[in-house]
């Protein structure tokens, strides 16, 4: 199954934007008459009620059925690999990386490939016995070309020339054909204020993207506060957190005035002569917080800046430095910024990342020291998917992260420009080059003390030598050792080593 976030990030990429769906997907595809035992179900017989009862077995899949999604999305990649030859490797590549089970979204940039796409896509379907409709477009000439029965369904009544283009929810996302932006539509419902309550009605806002992420962590922080206390799922709140709760409950409903734009790109911006996927992070004692902008430069020298997606996360019950949760909030935004890469397929795409912890910054560009097991395998990850000279400094007050990871309430958000444009600095041409090379104090909590042979006394090679032992002790104690370093990689800590070391000492003057 195709990832439902790298479904709705192409289908911002360009101007026109098409959405669909297959009719009764399930049950467009036989069961194998082997198998159809696995879908015994009872009815009545010649579907009299009053008569006996019969076992029957379904012949299609149908809709809760485990199997059925895996079934039916093989057999959709299987129409496009059979057709690709006859229709065309646009109509194939739409069926494959496009759809979300049995719902199709593109972009593309003319009304002509959308128009030659959703003919194309049409046939090889119906190939197949599969009908693609309940088409809609935010573009009047494109909904003209598609038969009427075959329009979503806000769409088949509607006068094209006149009428407003009405929202089409598709995938848990409201998208306003008219303005072609995406938003919410917050319905509220009774529940009680438990914690029971309190969990349903903060699942009931879906945000794939992130875009009001600031605003669902405060939630989730009065939710965790229950948690730490012990509350029951059943059990009245108290009068501290009752008060919390029905203030960020009230200001939901303002959440449909928060607004994306769909398209990545503004009108008429032309080619793209370079793009750049630009990933912030931040941590507080409260929350970890992520946020992407694809920033995005024409022939012209144009600079426009677009939000991609935003992650936020209570910090963990468990008392956690800053650093390591600076860091775990750098782990963080790398997933996501190579997620959003291989979804995008923009080509020469650049990835630049940005925090405002000094300490994260010098454990990426540590090239010597050694770090404890926790920050040593995020460093490790971080390195693993990106570069130390993509990562730059950003001030506290210019990273849109800090908001993703100490929350905002709704009023907040509509007053705050920099979360949905990004930091005045992304709109410049010539981006602010800051010193990243940082480096961490040997006494830093999170590096190991550093072990080398000149700081350790022990044996010559020859232990086993009285003249050796004997000449030894006349010695200084102080005198360096010849012990290969590679005796002293196999501890984790200083302590240990030392231990070891006494040991082969006690055994020596035994000896």
């Amino acid at each position: 199954m195709n990832s439902l976030i790298g479904v709705l990030m192409r289908f911002r990429k360009e101007y026109v934007a098409i959405t669909c769906d297959i009719e009764q997907m399930f049950h467009s595809f036989y069961v194998n008459p082997e198998h159809r035992d696995y879908l015994r179900f009872l009815w009545f017989k010649d579907n009299d009620l009053d008569g006996s009862i019969v076992h029957c077995r379904m012949n299609v899949h149908v809709f809760g059925a485990t199997s059925s999604p895996g079934v039916a999305n093989f057999s959709l990649q299987k129409t496009a690999d059979v057709g690709r030859d006859k229709f065309g490797p646009e109509a194939a590549d739409f069926l494959q990386n496009d759809f979300y089970v049995d719902d199709g979204f593109k972009s593309l940039p003319t009304d002509e490939e959308a128009i030659n796409l959703i003919q194309t896509t049409q046939a090889m379907c119906a190939s197949a016995n599969l009908r693609l409709h309940k088409f809609a477009s935010n573009r009047r000439q494109v909904l003209e070309a598609v038969p009427v029965n075959d329009r979503a369904k806000d769409l088949k009544d509607l006068d094209l020339r006149h009428d407003a283009l009405p929202v089409q929810r598709s995938l848990g996302t409201f998208w306003c054909i008219e303005s072609d932006t995406l938003g919410f539509r917050i319905e509220l419902k009774d529940k009680p204020t438990t914690r029971r309550g309190i969990l349903s009605t903060i699942s009931s806002v879906y945000d794939p993207l992130g875009i009001v992420s600031p605003i669902i962590l405060v939630g989730k922080q009065i939710l965790q506060d229950l948690c730490c206390q012990n509350v029951d799922w059943d059990e009245p709140l108290s009068d501290e957190i009752l008060t919390r709760w029905e203030r960020w409950r009230n200001d939901l409903p303002l959440l449909q005035e928060v607004k994306v734009s769909r398209c990545l790109k503004p009108p008429e911006f032309g080619d793209l002569v370079e793009v750049g996927i630009h990933s912030f992070a931040d941590a507080s004692e409260k929350g970890i917080g992520e946020v992407s902008y694809l920033r995005i430069i024409n022939a012209k020298n144009e600079v426009h800046v677009a939000f991609l997606m935003a992650k936020s996360r209570v910090s963990p019950i468990k008392p956690m430095s800053i650093p390591r949760l600076e860091l775990t909030a750098a782990v963080v935004a790398v997933n996501v910024a190579t997620m959003l890469k291989n979804e995008l397929n923009y080509d020469d795409l650049q990835t630049v990342y940005y925090t405002d912890s000094e300490v994260v910054l010098g454990c990426i560009n540590n090239e010597a020291r050694r770090f404890h097991t926790y920050v040593g395998n995020r460093v490790q990850h971080i390195r693993d998917r990106s570069k130390p000279e993509q990562w730059r400094h950003v001030d506290g007050k210019e990273n849109p992260a800090d908001q993703a990871s100490r929350g905002l309430t709704v009023p907040e958000l509509l007053n705050e420009k920099r979360w949905l444009a990004g930091p005045s600095f992304l709109w410049l041409r010539e981006l602010p080059m800051t010193d990243s090379s940082q480096e961490l104090e040997e006494n830093d909590t999170e590096v190991k003390l550093k072990v080398t042979s000149t700081t350790l006394s022990s044996l010559i090679s020859n232990v086993d030598s009285p003249e050796a032992i004997k000449q030894q002790e006349e010695t200084s104690k102080e005198a360096p050792c010849n012990l290969p370093l590679k005796y002293f990689d196999r501890f984790s800590n200083w302590r240990q080593a030392k231990k070891w070391l006494a040991c082969i000492k006690r055994g020596v003057n035994i000896l």
